[in-house]
């Protein structure tokens, strides 16, 4: 039959490209996608919840979540861990959900390993110098860590021609279509769907 298992879906890009925001937005306008809530030992920001943006972790609870095998992946990104829990990507999935991972490119790669299937997708920001704007629009970062996210950048774009797909950011409306776009054209490849098509076959044969 058709395969009615959710996609996954690994979302990357640049510190400020706005991934976020297109992720929010392509859940607020679709039904069927589900953000993976990341582990992590990054202190909150102003306005963000335990369970709803990450699972905020001592080092120790961390790394003990690492020893009991909990993870799908993880990594280290500016002196931070981050990680992806494992049971309720698992069990998302399994419901038919699209399940979201918005995550850096190290830990993508190690998704992409264990999920072949796993459609990946790096956003990009019209040019570096609107990237630069909307991070120090933020007013969340000094001048020493822009300087971190920015040299971070440069090694993140050595693994983006390994991504599926490149979304450029310049429009939200149109971005977020092509997102959803690129997910739902994923659903439908021919390699995924090979056992429906034997039914079908098997079907034929009887006419």
């Amino acid at each position: 039959m058709f395969d009615n298992k959710g996609n996954l879906i690994i979302v990357s890009g640049f510190s400020g490209c706005g991934k976020g925001t297109i992720v929010s937005e392509l859940i607020n306008r679709y039904d069927g996608y589900v953000v993976s809530v990341s582990a992590t030992t990054r202190k909150p920001r102003v306005n963000e919840v335990y369970g709803m943006h990450y699972f905020f972790k001592t080092e120790a609870e961390f790394e003990e979540m690492i020893k009991n095998g909990d993870l799908i992946e993880y990594a280290r990104y500016v002196d931070n861990y981050y990680g992806t829990p494992k049971v309720y990507v698992e069990n998302m999935l399994q419901a038919g959900k699209n399940v979201i991972l918005e995550i850096e490119v190290v830990g993508a790669k190690k998704i992409k390993e264990l999920y072949n299937d796993a459609v990946t997708i790096f956003v990009m920001p019209p040019s570096i110098a609107k990237l630069k704007d909307r991070l120090k629009n933020r007013a969340t970062e000094d001048e020493n860590s822009l300087k971190e996210r920015f040299d971070r950048s440069k090694e993140e774009l050595k693994y983006a021609r390994y991504y599926d797909y490149i979304l450029v950011n310049d429009n939200l409306d149109f971005a977020v279509e092509d997102m959803h776009s690129i997910v739902c054209a994923h659903k439908h490849k021919t390699k995924f769907n090979e056992e429906f098509l034997d039914e079908i076959k098997n079907e034929l044969d009887k006419v």
